[in-house]
């Protein structure tokens, strides 16, 4: 049996039991995601920046098109909320217009990292922190809306979704013509550093109400077609420092879980482990290379038509995954067939508490 098949054999039995769980209402009232282009669901078309991608061929496979979504259709944010049981996307906080935000918001920006700094060589994004009062926006809006004694009991049954850090490495650390942090880093340093900072947005997110945490872990940064290229490796060759920085990273979310789930009343923390998707236990070695023509930015090149068979293509441009690893990932975090994959739980366990 080969790769593709294997993989496909599992997200078609997640998918059965994922859609099944999703009839009826919603499993959780409110989704509230913060990321980076992996979530972006067009938070950065208004913004002065390189990292936007409202136009053709992204979205090729979206039901409404280019949406400013880094992927040919769907993300991972999209699935999960159609697994929860939403009849509806999660809106991105820079078009919340005629939305229910009590179900949630989507505040991820394409470039955007832990740190302030990241990612702004290629102009504005929305960071960590910026995200995080936006965020303070929305509750007050909320407790508008339901009255300040019920918006903290809604908060607290809502489930909060946070994919961020791999462009504190991609567009930082491993960038020191642009950014300082690999002159005062080592690799060590630098992940304590990122975790700490995370861990301070966490916290922030839970005095405001945030009981129940996904923290999704760093795919292998180094196997991504970019970075395989800009330091000149072949076939399914990956940069091992980058991959390492990412699992160092790992490490330490890993067991900020533990400890916030010790220190945190109320709260559950989870780590959704992605980085096992190629090399592990999934092997996703199947086309190491983007599915759509690219320029110099990694991005595709507007209006080029991108290959047929994206169901073997594990990335779309040489940063940004197709919907096929998407689904992969969304089915699995949220039923997971890996222990190592979701820890201490996953996803359909964390809503049910």
């Amino acid at each position: 049996m080969d790769c593709e098949t294997k993989l496909w054999l599992v997200v078609l039995f997640l998918f059965s039991s994922a859609m099944h769980c999703a009839i009826g209402e919603p499993q959780v009232p409110c989704l509230f995601v913060f990321g980076d282009s992996l979530s972006d669901s067009g938070n950065n078309i208004n913004l002065n920046t390189d990292a936007k991608v409202n136009y053709k061929p992204y979205g090729i496979d979206f039901p409404d098109g280019p949406t400013g979504r880094f992927t040919n259709g769907k993300t991972s944010v999209d699935i999960l909320s159609e697994i929860l049981g939403f009849d509806h996307y999660i809106p991105p906080y820079a078009n919340t217009k005629g939305s229910n935000i009590v179900e949630g918001v989507n505040y991820a920006s394409g470039a955007a990292g832990i740190r302030n700094e990241t990612g702004t060589h290629l102009g504005q994004d929305i960071s960590m922190g910026l995200q995080l009062e936006h965020h303070r926006d929305i509750v007050s809006q909320i407790a508008k809306k339901l009255g300040r004694d019920k918006v903290q009991q809604h908060l607290n049954k809502c489930l909060y979704y946070v994919n961020i850090g791999s462009n504190d490495y991609l567009n930082n650390y491993f960038l020191p013509q642009h950014y300082p942090t690999q002159a005062k880093y080592n690799i060590n340093q630098y992940a304590e550093a990122l975790v700490q900072e995370h861990s301070t947005y966490l916290k922030a997110l839970y005095k405001l109400g945030a009981r129940k945490f996904s923290l999704i872990g760093l795919g292998l940064i180094g196997c991504i077609p970019h970075e395989t290229t800009r330091h000149g490796k072949k076939g399914s060759e990956c940069v091992e420092e980058e991959s390492k920085a990412a699992l160092l990273f790992n490490d330490k979310l890993k067991a900020n879980v533990d400890r916030f789930n010790k220190k945190l009343p109320g709260a559950k923390f989870i780590f959704i482990n992605t980085a096992i998707m190629k090399g592990g236990s999934l092997k996703l070695d199947m086309v190491n290379s983007p599915c759509c023509k690219v320029g110099s930015n990694g991005q595709c090149i507007p209006n080029e038509e991108p290959c047929k068979d994206r169901h073997i293509h594990p990335f779309f441009d040489e940063f940004h995954p197709t919907e096929m690893i998407h689904q992969a990932g969304a089915y699995m975090a949220y039923n997971s067939p890996l222990p190592s994959f979701a820890y201490p739980m996953d996803i359909s366990h964390l809503v049910k508490l």
